[in-house]
């Protein structure tokens, strides 16, 4: 219902921000601007000290892959197998599916052996990455707070399960702002395995209260990687330029007006989508790669949707200055079969994580990237039949690449690899080390909303990892 006197009160506060030269929403929204040209620019107060990376890379094993048959060897586990597990560990502890069902000890299904000159011990079912221990540092004390796969990987990605809070990449963007001018600064990718492929949705690179210039953008991994990327038939590249302009222009007497962050975001999308007319089709050509190159990777064929295509993708996007990329694949969900699960969703990234460490480590480029590898969630070492459940307890990442010691383990779980006990990594710790290598002080980046200062690295205290920084 039409409210006149709410109406008569709207157009009385406008016609005195405009009658006073825009007075107090001119000022607010030249702060606004400021304060996100002077991030986006890195001019402001950003970086806190010098950044020892310039990217990221998250390789993100989605399904959450079993640490007992990756990245934490447990023979315990193995002399056990079969037999009632202890009840001392799990008395009143959060399991999922295995809620009151009878607990067995679950051995590890794939053998582990040491590797490299460090000899870190993991899984031979991954014997690529093994291959490169010498770069790795082994975190095999995480834990988390969300045993669902959705909430879990929002967590990983925002610190909350709430849907109103950006994704890391969303933060690390708002704080530094895009290093090209042609791509978007965060780039999302997905594949899929041949088996346990649970949904991804949206709102892990979500840029939730942060203005949605700052939000992930997917591109599609199969066909076109941006649908309609090219001018409109009979459109050419003059006459767009021009529409982008006046576009701009009538958006800039809006901001003027109004305090809205979303105008400038609107303003900045029409530009970026106008340049990305060139760049993403000079992206994804790879007619440029050698054999060599896509032999290394294991591409078959370039564009074919495969993890090994997509981390090609995104060492093509790092040297283009994106500054956050995210590879899904969803391909580690193993409830049951886990042994033959481990070996397939292995053989799928293996390979490919390998060559895309090793093609940065050869161009260079490996020095200033951080690269994290790992999922939500870990496994429990009880059996579900053949398989495993999802695990909250514990879990394993690792890390490689600018700032990093590699050739390290950090942490660990008990003797069965059902918690993490010495040195535990919480996901808020991952958030605040990652931005420390960014050159930023965890403590101090944060935003108000609803009141309180938020900030990625959430409200309970969390700590920069600094024993496994080189």
């Amino acid at each position: 219902m039409f409210d006149q006197e709410e109406f008569v009160q709207s157009v009385n506060r406008r016609t005195f921000l405009k009658q006073s030269a825009y007075g107090v929403g001119g000022l607010a929204l030249g702060a606004l601007l400021g304060r996100e040209a002077s991030a986006a620019e890195g001019k402001g107060t950003l970086p806190h000290f010098a950044p020892r990376i310039k990217r990221v890379i998250h390789l993100c094993m989605a399904g959450g892959p079993s640490h007992l048959e990756t990245l934490d060897w447990k023979p315990k586990l193995r002399e056990l197998h079969g037999q009632p597990f202890p009840e001392s560990f799990t008395k009143g502890q959060q399991l999922a599916q295995l809620q009151n069902a009878v607990l067995k000890a679950f051995g590890p299904q794939h053998e582990f052996t040491r590797y490299g000159k460090s000899g870190l011990e993991l899984s031979t079912a991954l014997p690529m990455i093994g291959s490169l221990a010498d770069e790795l540092c082994v975190v095999k004390s995480m834990v988390t707070e969300q045993i669902n796969h959705d909430t879990a990987h929002a967590f990983m990605n925002s610190g909350s399960i709430l849907k109103s809070r950006p994704s890391m990449g969303s933060w690390v963007l708002y704080g530094l702002g895009a290093s090209t001018k042609n791509l978007p600064g965060f780039i999302v990718l997905t594949s899929q395995g041949r088996g346990g492929a649970q949904p991804v949705s949206a709102r892990q690179w979500s840029s939730g209260f942060l203005p949605s210039k700052f939000q992930g953008v997917q591109l599609q991994t199969r066909g076109d990687a941006v649908h309609y990327v090219g001018s409109p038939e009979g459109v050419c590249q003059s006459t767009q330029r021009l529409v982008v302009e006046e576009i701009a222009r009538l958006n800039g007497m809006l901001a003027a007006e109004k305090t809205d962050p979303e105008i400038a975001t609107r303003i900045a999308q029409y530009e970026l989508a106008f340049q990305m007319q060139a760049s993403v089709p000079e992206l994804t050509d790879m007619t440029k790669e050698t054999q060599a190159t896509l032999e290394l990777y294991g591409v078959k064929k370039p564009g074919d949707g495969t993890f090994a295509s997509n981390c090609l993708l995104a060492r093509r996007l790092a040297e283009r200055g994106v500054r956050f990329i995210q590879l899904y694949h969803r391909g580690w969900d193993h409830h049951g079969g886990v042994k033959n699960g481990i070996t397939q969703a292995a053989a799928e990234c293996d390979r490919a994580t390998w060559a895309l460490i090793t093609d940065l480590k050869q161009r260079g480029m490996l020095d200033d990237t951080l690269i994290i590898w790992g999922g939500e969630f870990g496994r429990t070492p009880m059996g579900q039949g053949d398989g495993r459940d999802h695990h909250i307890n514990a879990f394993s990442i690792f890390l490689a690449g600018g700032g990093i010691k590699g050739g390290t383990t950090y942490g660990n779980t008990d003797e069965l690899g059902y918690k993490s006990v010495e040195n535990v990594v919480t996901v808020h710790d991952l958030h605040a080390t990652m931005l420390h290598l960014f050159g930023i002080d965890h403590e101090r980046f944060s935003i108000k909303f609803q009141g309180l200062d938020a900030k990625l690295s959430g409200v309970e205290p969390a700590r920069v990892v600094k024993d496994i920084l080189a």
